[in-house]
């Protein structure tokens, strides 16, 4: 893999895991979402006049094109892998953001995918 196509590989990742920060902030804005008949239009109308949302929609928009370019340059069976490295860093992020736990186990499962996501970009 060349560094640019890691490099857009990477991207994609990064801008896939703040476009789920975004989302989260924006409905951490709101509060808990219930999906009743009566209220799912107001509802859906609150979750889409907040910022985030819609900065979070517009970076996954921007990570697909990001994405494409990369899958166009490594095989899907070395790309897709990748994107677990944005359980890493939203992990982290949320820690430092939103105050979220990492405990031990999270730790150890953030170790392993940080294992095999070496491991197959080694292959």
């Amino acid at each position: 893999m060349t560094l640019s196509t890691f490099l857009f590989i990477v991207t994609g990742v990064l801008l896939n895991a703040a476009a789920q920060l975004l989302l989260k902030a924006g409905v951490n804005a709101i509060g808990a979402i219930t999906l009743e008949r009566g209220t799912l239009l107001v509802t859906a109308l609150r979750v889409l006049t907040q910022w985030p949302v819609l900065a979070g929609l517009t970076l996954y928009v921007v990570s697909v094109g990001v994405w494409i370019v990369g899958l166009s340059r490594v095989d899907v069976s070395v790309a897709y892998p990748m994107l677990s490295l944005g359980y890493v860093v939203n992990a982290l992020a949320a820690w430092w953001l939103f105050g979220e736990m990492i405990g031990p186990l999270r730790v150890a499962g953030i170790l392993l995918i940080l294992a095999g996501v070496f491991l197959i970009a080694r292959s």
